[in-house]
């Protein structure tokens, strides 16, 4: 592509095989997008609320998913578009920054390019379009610094976190379970939170799952379950207090490094290679119990022979363990990971209060449980599920609560679900177009409008007439400035979210805005797409 002038001084643009690609430009260019954009929110849309539907996604090779997370569904939707991309970006962003609201964000963004069109339709310059939005966000945003809710919370004092987790996962495949399910959460969050510096690592949080029993089997353990077994049966199923040896190293005799070839052409020959690798083995196990080792964890294989010698010498392993699960297990038991045999000493071991391999009914799956480590507090979370869709989206579910507990440990503010933070918002908005006297005042009152697309499809998704529940409860919250008013979608018979207890964080809320209004700003301000044509 390169710069050309006419004759008179005028600029265009020359591009290399121009005949072979489409090109849409100006306010056109900008509708094609927000009508990519809108495609996408729409196919969310039914998706949201506590009543939302599902949706069941086949990926290329015929597995089966089957959620309503919005940002696993956009995930794996094989979306062509460039925009329809941009989409999918921004509910990853806002899966990875909070956890959860990853479908709310989409449908918001698509509600204002939606509305947005129409404006543009009345010749309204785009870019006045995205100022006049950035505005009404400000507003939007200090709306929420003024309705919000602290509440207190300890370790002993869970409930306003179970709560609040409660209703992330009402929506959920895990809902009718909702409560031991989100006091499981929050528990494993405080289990490794640093209050003082209100700060969580979620990657001391493992969650785990096994198909086969019931949902209300999930449990939180104390410590690391691992997916694997001891080496061999007839080692001990269950050890108390003991010394833990890390290794990356695996049981077996060295290996040259260049190519090599072994003549052995006499019986001599073969027993004096059978006796050196059995000296191999031998050392090395023997290495182990003289550092004084009860249990040794290796992340690579070792063959019969080196699992017998460990087995006589009383001496209980793991193999094959990933390099994930040993850098949690260091950092959990104190263990210090050794590379080689002649480096494994005393003060490079861990130390573990229990270890004990546990079976799963008539099935043969063994995991072994890994609790009592001092040195850090690392939880797991393990799923039961009938089969592994299931799984899957339980696991899916209890994440999103996980990150809804962490974001209340680093600021406990709470807004209230059901639509009323957005009604709020949109008559602080309302309010504030009216002191606005250019053509951004259209803007913000279009942002306004917006807004109220998440208690309207949150209505409709519960069977509600939609336009008289929106208005009823916005008349309310306008008449008695009481901005926990939103849509009864559990048809409890009250619109006051303290009595249903659907809380939702100011974090999150925030960040659906902010993300939304960024995103709608880069799309209004493409104004020319190029691409190849569908023809040659």
């Amino acid at each position: 592509m390169s710069l050309a002038f006419d004759e008179f001084g005028r600029p265009f643009i020359i591009l290399r095989e121009q005949e072979r690609k489409s090109r849409v430009k100006g306010i056109e260019a900008v509708k094609a997008s927000i009508m990519a954009a809108k495609t996408v929110a729409r196919t969310l849309r039914s998706s949201l609320g506590p009543k939302g539907m599902d949706k069941m996604l086949q990926s290329p090779d015929g597995d089966v998913t089957i959620t309503n997370d919005g940002a696993t569904i956009l995930e794996m939707m094989e979306v062509e578009n460039q925009i329809g991309k941009l989409m999918v970006e921004l509910s990853k962003s806002q899966d990875h920054e909070i956890g959860d609201g990853t479908t709310g964000v989409v449908v918001l963004a698509g509600a204002l390019l939606e509305h947005a069109e129409a404006l543009l339709d009345m010749g309204m310059h785009p870019l006045r379009i995205a100022e006049g939005y950035e505005m009404a966000c400000k507003v939007a945003t200090e709306n929420l610094d003024n309705i919000k809710t602290r509440f207190d919370f300890s370790k002993e004092n869970i409930e306003p976190l179970v709560k609040t987790c409660m209703t992330t996962l009402s929506s959920k495949v895990v809902g009718r379970l909702k409560r031991p399910m989100a006091e499981i959460c929050v528990k494993a969050v405080l289990a490794v939170a640093d209050l003082e510096r209100r700060d969580v690592n979620l990657d001391l949080i493992k969650v785990e799952g096994k198909v086969g029993g019931k949902m209300e089997d999930t449990r939180l353990v104390e410590g690391i379950v691992i997916d694997k077994e001891f080496s061999h049966p007839q080692m001990p199923k269950e050890l108390k207090d003991v010394k833990v040896a890390i290794l990356t190293c695996p049981f077996e005799p060295p290996k040259p490094k260049t190519k090599h070839k072994v003549d052995i052409d006499t019986v001599e020959k073969f027993e004096a290679l059978r006796d050196a690798e059995k000296s191999y083995f031998t050392d090395m196990v023997q290495r182990c119990k003289d550092s004084g080792a009860e249990l040794v964890i290796c992340q690579w294989g070792f063959d019969d022979e080196a699992n017998h010698l460990l087995m006589h010498k009383n001496l209980p392993a793991v193999r094959w363990v990933g390099g994930v699960e040993i850098e949690l297990l260091a950092m959990a038991t104190g263990a210090r990971i050794v590379p080689r045999f002649q480096e494994l000493s005393a003060d490079k071991l861990g130390h573990a209060g229990s270890v004990k391999e546990v079976g799963f009914g008539t099935t043969k799956d063994k995991m072994l449980v890994i609790e009592g480590c001092p040195h850090l507090k690392a939880v797991t979370i393990f799923v039961r599920g009938g089969n592994r869709m299931v799984l899957d989206e339980i696991k899916r579910s209890l994440h999103d609560a996980i990150c809804v507990a962490r974001n209340l440990v680093r600021d406990n503010a709470i807004v209230y679900g059901g639509g009323a933070a957005e009604i709020s918002c949109a008559l602080a908005v309302e309010e504030a177009a009216d002191k606005v006297t250019g053509v951004e005042h259209y803007a913000m009152r279009t942002f306004a409008d917006a807004l109220q697309a998440v208690p309207l499809a949150l209505a409709e998704n519960s069977g509600l007439p939609p336009i008289e529940s929106l208005t009823a409860v916005k008349k309310r919250q306008l008449e008695e400035k009481n901005p926990y008013l939103g849509i009864d979608c559990n048809d409890t018979g009250t619109n006051d979210m303290r009595e249903q207890n659907v809380f939702e964080t100011v974090m999150g809320k925030k960040q659906q805005l902010f993300l939304a209004t960024q995103v709608c700003k880069m799309i209004l301000k493409i104004d020319d797409v190029i691409k190849p044509s569908d023809y040659e």
